[in-house]
């Protein structure tokens, strides 16, 4: 997702029927849950579990992030991308920032981020979701290592969808301040299935140890690395050999997500659970 900081989802609700035991999947024999939320309580995310990025965050984006854009509904929780015209109250006359030389907000969105406390280490990481695959939008699943500045604290894009693809990537750093080395994988929308594929719910996974990163969607591996080329040339540690927290938001247009203009709103990034294994 390019947590640079300076630069830096209508649809109905789909019916899932979901065990209130969950049970092992194929592949995951020797695997133990330790953590999940299965967003089975409406209202507002657990606060005890998540937290919201607010205002213009990253990457010029459209979007103005608020809580009141997340909401956990008949088991899903449901991310809205508006358009959406307020007030900006950041907004500074004169201003060439990009966060507050804007008068007005025109979208709004929401952005849920894991409480550090559950930051976790090696295992494996599912997430079940369904995109909106329009132009316009950029949903993301990603997590962040919770010690040093971005990128040398690292990124993993386990999900990011813009211009028509789905993106697999991992970040770290260079020997340039905020500047990250970047180890990126794609698949286009139409080689998945199209149409089809984007409106059904998948399983983002990361499957991590100290000595490798997988990502995968529905079993399919998108890419891998080595963690043993992954140190940073900032300060020579390797951020993936630390916890890491978890994001998940819908933004919009920016430097990535593409033009707005023909994007059909409101609409909805649903997430049907986040679930952590250690290996047994």
């Amino acid at each position: 997702m390019r947590a640079v900081f300076f630069l830096m989802l209508h649809v109905g609700l789909v019916a899932c029927n979901k065990s209130a035991e969950i049970s092992a999947q194929p592949g995951q024999a020797n695997y133990k849950l330790v953590w999940s939320d299965e967003f089975n309580t409406d209202g507002a995310p657990d606060p005890s579990k998540w937290k919201f990025e607010s205002g213009f965050v990253r990457n010029e984006e459209a979007q103005w992030y608020q809580s009141e854009n997340a909401i956990c509904e008949s088991g899903f929780l449901v991310i809205t991308g508006k358009k959406e015209r307020k007030p900006n109250p950041t907004y500074v006359s004169g201003s060439t920032n990009w966060k507050t030389k804007r008068e007005y907000i025109d979208y709004t969105s929401a952005s849920v981020v894991m409480q550090k406390q559950h930051a976790f280490q090696y295992g494996k990481l599912e997430v079940r979701a369904k995109i909106d695959a329009q132009t316009g939008l950029w949903p993301a699943i990603w997590t962040l290592g919770t010690s040093g500045e971005w990128p040398s604290n690292g990124e993993v894009d386990v999900m990011e969808y813009y211009d028509d693809k789905i993106l697999a990537n991992y970040a770290y750093g260079s020997a340039t301040p905020w500047k990250a080395i970047w180890d990126g994988a794609s698949k286009s929308v139409a080689s998945l299935g199209g149409a089809l594929w984007a409106n059904q719910f998948h399983v983002w996974t990361l499957e991590w140890d100290e000595s490798f990163m997988h990502i995968l969607v529905d079993g399919q591996l998108l890419n891998s690395i080595d963690l043993s080329q992954t140190f940073n040339k900032s300060d020579g540690k390797n951020p993936f050999r630390q916890p890491h927290y978890l994001l998940l938001n819908l933004a919009m247009g920016g430097i990535n997500g593409g033009s707005l203009a023909n994007t059909v709103l409101p609409s909805t990034y649903m997430i049907d659970y986040v679930r952590v294994y250690q290996k047994l």
